[in-house]
């Protein structure tokens, strides 16, 4: 995994930040080089789950990189060819929709269209509570697109929130290898 150039990307589901800061932690831990980028609201919003500030020079500390956290410092992620392959985990209900309906109004989701049109592959970390709502139908579109790959997923509370879906952040390294052979790591949909 040496000198591997990953973008990851986090999106607004705080209660997912340690995890996919986990799995930063790890691939870096195995000699990806990593740079951070973070929506607006996922930069700058102190919630029950940290304070931003905190979260900020937490994941800075890790990547020894600077946040890329706006739209003006995202655009030229495609034309400099920065990354092998961007991950968006975790990847919210709203980006997912932007992706599919090509808004690009984010430093995350400027991220994934200036990255894409290099033919390079995005791996996208769902986690959301509307993933089998009004999500579905992004999800299914996107599961169509070219150099887009999905990191398993499942239900998180079938009961209390029959909806919601998370992705299984511990197959982060076996999702980006095979994102990088242009496969999905199957099943996509776990139990």
């Amino acid at each position: 995994m040496n000198n591997l150039k990953i973008g990851f990307a986090m999106c607004g589901s705080f209660c997912t930040f340690d995890k996919a800061t986990e799995q930063m932690e790890l691939l870096k831990s195995k000699g990806a080089e990593i740079t951070p980028v973070m929506s607006q609201t996922a930069y700058s919003t102190d919630t029950r789950f940290g304070k931003a500030y905190d979260i900020n020079r937490r994941i800075e500390s890790i990547c020894q990189k600077s946040i890329i956290h706006t739209v003006e410092d995202a655009e030229p992620i495609g034309p400099k060819k920065m990354f092998d392959i961007l991950i968006v985990e975790p990847c919210t209900g709203n980006t997912l929709a932007k992706l599919a309906c090509g808004i690009t109004d984010t430093a995350v989701t400027m991220a994934c269209k200036s990255h894409i049109r290099n033919s390079r592959p995005i791996l996208l970390a769902v986690s959301t509570n509307d993933a089998l709502g009004s999500s579905a139908k992004n999800i299914g579109q996107l599961l169509n697109f070219r150099n887009v790959y999905f990191l398993p997923m499942r239900q998180d509370n079938c009961t209390a929130k029959p909806r919601s879906v998370v992705a299984d952040f511990s197959l982060t390294e076996n999702a980006m290898l095979s994102a990088l052979k242009g496969e999905q790591l199957q099943p996509i949909i776990t139990a």
